[in-house]
């Protein structure tokens, strides 16, 4: 008959063997279908693959199903392992039953025709159900692989979310057993790489050692950020760093990067200025500053060169009791609640819905609730920013000793009028102030008096929405800070013009 292999030329038959094979293995997706319809043209016989349930996964159109009932006895001892192969007949259909792979419950390759299997298409059945076993633990190895590769993923972000929760204590603990060498370094800089979403995990492998980092480094896919790669490099590490493993051997992972943004249009790189480890998040607010105007950089790659954010300005303990007492009224609501609104200082909603694993309503209910002890309105901007500053204080002296009742806690005005501040706001502004950016200062004022509204700050200043998309760019730009993506450079924003009385400093509380 046609598809018997003792008519077919071997040396025909194996390439074509091949050829299916090394389909499978570039579309993983494909399944073993491919194995199978070969097997039938070769045999002419139809063809089904049982699970270790008794289940087919899969067959020729014109296997009979009908017969499996039948076989189920058999099938049992096949796959629990008590025999290797059977031949037996059900009514005109002969049957070869096969055992397929080592580890039970073994999956069984039954043959249907109207005559039996001679000797070398018996053999070549057998061959076929050993590669069939092969292609499986493969494909087993491959899914383990990518299962590894997630849950190494998961760890590496935990692992950075507890840098930017300053408590690298628990990130020691996290890895206990393999603590990457960066945890051991003494000061960071964050490199934010933006790139298409589809590069940053072959971008991650790429520069991963053996134990899962990126020796000195770490290489994490933004959970926020589709198309942002976090690195935090060590930046004490001296020849350590030129020790990284890349894909064309030894090599600085800073430099590496640097190296990517010059060989892709697509790619920008903001970088941080250097912090303890302990102070990741600060490092990476900054980097997001940097990578907002990297892309009208030269090279595309910005390093970040704004001033010392305004809470290590403000005297400290005056700073501290003000924070605490406009942050009270959180302490009897639950830690999630606390999170979430921190979190959404400087993340969109869907990001942090992400970040915790919560639903976008769970985070606007949380968001109410904190509104509603705090008496805000969290939708407001200057509202934002107060409540930022006051999350960033507390933050920053977590360990400031509490006085008993906080007495003499300052007004906000009383808090923010000294000449640091003031500096601040004078030199946080000064860009504006050059020929040819007055129209940018006013356009960003006016923005901020519109709660960021872009098209009311149109009407109102009599220009269209792309002037003002154009000013805000422009203002990045001059500013280092991130205006249109992240809350960080807004709250800024906001506080330089209010600490220079442009605008109400802030809005009263809720009665």
């Amino acid at each position: 008959m046609e598809g018997d292999p003792e008519r077919r030329a071997p040396d025909g038959r194996l390439d074509e063997f091949l050829y299916v094979v090394g389909q499978l293995a570039w579309r993983p997706d494909a399944g073993l279908q491919g194995v199978v319809d070969w097997l039938h043209r070769q045999l002419g016989t139809e063809i089904a693959l049982i699970d270790g349930a008794g289940a087919v996964e899969l067959s020729t159109p014109r296997f009979p199903e009908e017969v499996l009932g039948p076989l189920g006895p058999m099938l049992t001892r096949l796959a629990t392992g008590r025999i290797a192969s059977a031949v037996t007949e059900i009514g005109a259909v002969h049957l070869r039953l096969e055992a397929v792979g080592a580890e039970s419950p073994r999956r069984v390759l039954v043959l249907a025709g109207p005559a039996g299997l001679g000797r070398r298409a018996a053999s070549l059945a057998s061959h076929t159900g050993s590669v069939i076993s092969i292609l499986h633990r493969a494909r087993a190895a491959d899914t383990a692989l990518h299962g590894y590769q997630e849950k190494a993923h998961q760890l590496r972000v935990a692992l950075f979310m507890a840098l930017m929760a300053g408590d690298t204590v628990l990130a020691r603990r996290m890895t206990t057993g393999a603590v990457p060498a960066l945890l051991d370094c003494d000061r960071i800089r964050v490199h934010l790489l933006r790139c298409p979403p589809e590069d940053r995990d072959r971008l991650a492998r790429a520069y991963q050692d053996s134990s899962g980092y990126h020796g000195r480094g770490l290489m994490v896919r933004c959970p926020v950020y589709d198309e942002h790669l976090i690195c935090l490099i060590a930046e004490d590490d001296g020849p350590h760093d030129r020790d990284t493993q890349g894909p064309g051997g030894p090599v600085g992972l800073g430099a590496a990067l640097r190296e990517l943004v010059g060989d892709s249009p697509r790619y920008a790189l903001g970088i941080s200025g250097t912090h303890p480890l302990r102070a990741t998040a600060e490092a990476y607010e900054q980097a997001r500053h940097a990578l907002a105007v990297a892309g009208n950089a030269p090279g595309r790659v910005a390093g970040y060169r704004g001033q010392e954010p305004l809470e290590r300005l403000l005297p400290r303990d005056a700073a501290v009791g003000w924070a605490r007492s406009f942050l009270r009224p959180l302490r009897s609501l639950p830690t999630l609640t606390l999170e979430t609104t921190r979190l959404a200082m400087h993340f969109p909603r869907s990001g942090v819905a992400g970040l915790l694993g919560i639903s976008r309503n769970t985070v606007t209910a949380h968001l109410t609730r904190a509104e509603n002890a705090l008496g805000v309105d969290l939708r407001e901007v200057r509202s934002r920013a107060t409540v930022a500053l006051a999350l960033a204080i507390t933050g920053l002296y977590q360990d400031a000793e509490t006085v008993a009742g906080d007495p003499a806690v300052p007004v906000a005005e009383a808090l923010f009028h000294t000449r640091a501040a003031a500096a601040w706001a004078e030199g946080f502004l000064a860009p504006l102030d050059g020929t040819g950016h007055r129209r940018v200062r006013t356009t960003l004022r006016t923005w901020i008096e519109t709660n960021t509204d872009a098209q009311r700050t149109a009407r109102l200043l009599g220009n269209s929405r792309t002037t003002v998309a154009a000013h805000l760019r422009t203002a990045e730009r001059l500013l280092n800070r991130d205006l249109l993506t992240t809350g960080s450079g807004v709250h800024d924003l906001v506080y330089a013009f209010g600490l220079l009385g442009e605008i109400p400093l802030a809005p009263d509380r809720a009665p």
